[in-house]
């Protein structure tokens, strides 16, 4: 049963029972039409599907905002306003458009429902290089179930960015190739299979070269009677003789044992590119045993994740450049995905000032290759969002990755480096427990709750990333966790740089948070006697100092101490013996701190469980100038 018949057949349901179930959504749009002042909101709704992801309008019944339902039914004299819809668009200088909107206007349906008739009006959504669609000088999208006006600075990025494409490298002619380097029967009409697979037959299956033409021509496979990149890239014959590493995928895993898997260099077309892509990296990357999902295995990494990486590193490289994708697997370590190609000026934000380090890439949803990406949608291949960007980001504030980051290594050549683990680890609990006393008189004497917790560590790991000059992503407005964000920015845990935009804020953690340091307020404590101390003594004061500060539990033992010390560089213990050695080690230096007086134990009469503090009063004994030394 198609989509638009399962609608059908709820609308029947309710309309039978009296009862109401809303069936429209950012894909699905109601209409009576009963009155000639509806026929504006019924191109509007064309315009706003058109401009988004597509949809259906069901013509001859309306849904009510007080829950039920208009079935005036379809009239036949309808039908010339709505053939007459291609006509009732410009572009965004009040121009004819330059292509023909009966290409995303297929042919209307007629469906009985009951005793009546409904039309149903498909839109398809027009490529992003053919955006925005006009309707009576203004553009609308999309949004959960009603028709927006899209924002001037949204149409001017837009605008900007159609400029940047004008002359994109997937458009090029490839050189030496010609018509019968195509193939029609198998990998075209393959494309093809898919186009039609919703259930609606958008274009039939080409015989030949000739049959096909006009396809080719429409679709930019040929241009002057020539293949193009982008048809090669789809559907080229011996394709690696003609455009070389453009369709080339090396793959390594980084690991001592030699075995077959090690590389793997892949040459296609680029769907099957991207499925031996993806098989290689699943293949080669270690899963383990979920007992909270009952047995069930589950990989390092999320596999649409990895999908969606993969594919989106193919559709948007830079085809100018000659030099094939590389994917590293380092196991236990991380993903990376090198890739031809780089982010524009306006993606990047780059920033020295305050002691202050930032690097944050911009998300914004523009293809490199919009006809290429267009066309991997029909095989579910693209995820929209530039690198999978907003994947990536939820996936993170979903705590299934750790935070992912991108390496410049030149001017057309990027990295992103996906990181083993999780944003909520280990280490990260230690720091939001040292900190946990501070955050919760931040917070009005409450806990942190997950959601916050995993915000909060995001921007954290972002600023230390970003001091290695490694780019993340920025979080923005369009983030679904911005509620969260917004109350953190409120209780004082974060807050905007001055270089944020309305558009684009740049999140920093409170200054107080992102402190590891505290070497200056101990020396204000101990004054010179501080530096006579070896770093080992340094490190267990400087974390002495940082619970008793802000911890909620102020006093410490050599115990939770070297535990946070060791934790902290080792995230596990994988040797149980140096475990030990190195708690006895940090009880040693307790030992001699409290003897020197750096520390006070407020249970002195109880050895089992002491309760040290810095010694505010700090007095030193004459013998403390060679004390720490050993």
């Amino acid at each position: 049963m198609k989509a638009v018949e399962k609608i059908l057949k709820q609308l029947e349901d309710c309309l039978q029972t009296n009862t109401f179930k809303s069936v429209e959504t950012e894909r699905v749009e109601l209409k009576s039409l009963s009155t000639g002042g509806e026929w504006k909101s019924f191109y509007e709704s064309v315009c706003a599907f058109l401009n988004t992801d597509g949809g259906i309008i069901i013509i001859g019944i309306k849904e009510h905002q007080n829950k039920s339902y208009t079935f005036p039914g379809y009239n036949e004299n309808f039908e010339t306003n709505i053939r007459d819809c291609v006509n009732k668009f410009t572009d965004e200088n009040g121009d004819k458009l330059k292509f023909d909107l009966n290409d995303y206007l297929p042919k209307p349906e007629i469906y009985d429902l009951l005793n009546k008739r409904v039309c149903v009006v498909y839109v398809d959504k027009l490529p992003e290089d053919e955006k925005y669609v006009f309707f009576k000088a203004v553009a609308r999208e999309r949004r959960l179930a009603s028709d927006e006006v899209i924002k001037d600075d949204k149409l001017l990025s837009h605008k900007e960015w159609k400029e940047d494409i004008k002359n994109a490298r997937e458009l090029k002619v490839v050189d030496k190739a010609v018509l019968e380097d195509l193939d029609i029967e198998g990998k075209l009409n393959n494309y093809l299979h898919k186009l039609n697979s919703q259930g609606t037959i958008i274009e039939t299956l080409k015989s030949d070269l000739n049959s096909a033409f006009s396809f080719l021509n429409k679709k930019s496979f040929v241009i002057n009677n020539q293949p193009t990149l982008l048809g090669m890239l789809v559907c080229g014959r011996n394709i690696y003789d003609f455009v070389e590493g453009r369709c080339q995928v090396d793959c390594f895993v980084d690991s001592k044992l030699q075995v077959a898997q090690n590389k793997k260099v892949l040459k296609d077309n680029i769907v099957p590119l991207m499925e031996s892509a993806f098989r290689f990296v699943i293949n080669n990357i270690q899963v383990g045993v979920s007992y909270e999902k009952g047995g069930q295995k589950l990989p390092e990494y999320p596999e649409q994740l990895v999908r969606e990486i993969i594919n989106n590193a193919l559709a948007h490289r830079d085809y100018s450049v000659n030099k094939f994708v590389n994917i590293n697997i380092k196991p236990n370590q991380s993903i990376e995905v090198r890739n031809p190609g780089s982010f524009r000026q306006d993606q990047q934000i780059v920033i020295d000032a305050d002691s202050i380090k930032i690097r944050r890439i911009i998300p914004i949803a523009k293809a490199r290759n919009p006809k290429l990406a267009d066309i991997l949608k029909v095989f579910d291949k693209w995820e929209g969002q530039g690198f999978g960007m907003a994947s990536l980001t939820n996936a993170c504030l979903d705590n299934e990755i750790n935070v992912p980051y991108f390496l410049f290594h030149s001017e057309n050549d990027v990295s992103l480096v996906v990181p083993k683990g999780k944003v909520y680890d280990e280490e990260s609990k230690l720091w939001l427990d040292g900190f946990s006393g501070y955050i919760y008189e931040k917070l009005n004497r409450r806990e942190l709750t997950d959601e916050e917790k995993i915000i909060l560590i995001y921007l954290y790991k972002s600023e230390k990333l970003n001091r290695q000059e490694k780019y993340t992503i920025l979080l923005t407005p369009d983030n679904n966790h911005f509620a969260v964000i917004s109350d953190l920015e409120e209780k004082g845990l974060i807050f905007k740089h001055q270089a944020s935009t309305r558009i684009y804020p740049i999140y920093l953690v409170d200054r107080t948070l992102s402190k590891t340091d505290f070497s200056q307020e101990l020396y204000d404590i101990f004054s010179s006697h501080y530096d006579l101390l070896s770093n080992d003594y340094k490190e267990v004061l400087n974390s002495i100092y940082l619970h008793n500060y802000f911890s909620k539990i102020k006093t410490v033992t050599a115990y939770s101490i070297s535990a946070y010390l060791y934790f902290k560089k080792n995230i596990t213990v994988t040797d149980e013996k140096d475990y030990q050695n190195y708690k006895r080690k940090v009880r040693t230096i307790f030992n001699r701190l409290e003897e020197k007086d750096f520390v006070t134990n407020l249970n002195k009469n109880n050895r089992y469980k002491p309760e040290y503090l810095i010694n505010e009063n700090f007095k030193p004994p004459q013998e403390i100038l060679d004390f720490g030394k050993t």
